[in-house]
């Protein structure tokens, strides 16, 4: 029998299989693959594409960045092919630390799998439906909710937070700010809140 449509696997009941990582359910590659055998797949697997240059499962830019503590890091990549009977897939992703990048002297094989592990996982849910909505539920997990209401005037605490945190990277805040057209004073909780955000997913954790 042929796979089931993306309709009716998207309807599968997942949520037995899955387990807890970071606060959040997600499903084991190897369950997936089980899953879909289950609901009419022939073949099911995935494989990592290694870097043409390196040979390795992790691909990086050249472009070399370090945090305030002198901790560097680049933008580290997994890409793998997934096969589900006649179609062929590719999927590329980040190397994650939970919701952080992962720096050079944290960097582990096993980070190199799960990536790999996660990226198979997704592109099972984008192209068969099958867990789809445990995507859903993250993306709108790692949404900071902002009441678009929220016209409030930033904090002082908070515009001088964002500020030392520019200035420990060399970004010009004053500039950033006026290209908003905005002034300091003029800043809202909304922006200055975006902004700390915009922050944090370049550096890390502050």
């Amino acid at each position: 029998m042929p796979l089931a449509s993306y309709e009716e696997l998207r309807k599968v009941d997942i949520k037995k299989y899955c387990k807890k990582r970071d606060g959040l359910d997600y499903l084991s590659w190897a369950t997936c693959i089980n899953l879909l055998r289950m609901h009419g797949a022939d073949k099911v697997y995935w494989e990592p594409v290694p870097d043409p240059v390196t040979g390795s499962s992790l691909r990086k830019t050249d472009v070399e960045f370090s945090d305030k503590n002198g901790n560097k890091n680049r933008c580290y990549e997994t890409l793998i092919k997934v096969v589900i009977d006649e179609n062929t897939y590719f999927m590329q992703t980040p190397v994650m630390n939970g919701s952080n990048p992962v720096k050079d002297n944290s960097m582990t094989q096993q980070r190199v799998w799960n990536s790999m592990c996660r990226a198979f996982v997704k592109c099972i849910a984008i192209h068969t439906g099958l867990g789809f909505d445990l995507w859903l539920k993250e993306e709108n997990h790692n949404e900071p909710f902002i009441p678009e209401t929220l016209k409030k005037r930033a904090s002082a605490a908070k515009i001088k937070t964002i500020k030392q945190i520019c200035t420990s990277h060399g970004v010009d805040g004053d500039a950033w700010v006026a290209g908003n057209g905005k002034t300091w004073e003029e800043l809202t909780e909304e922006e200055a809140a975006m902004m700390l955000n915009a922050l944090k997913q370049k550096y890390g954790d502050e």
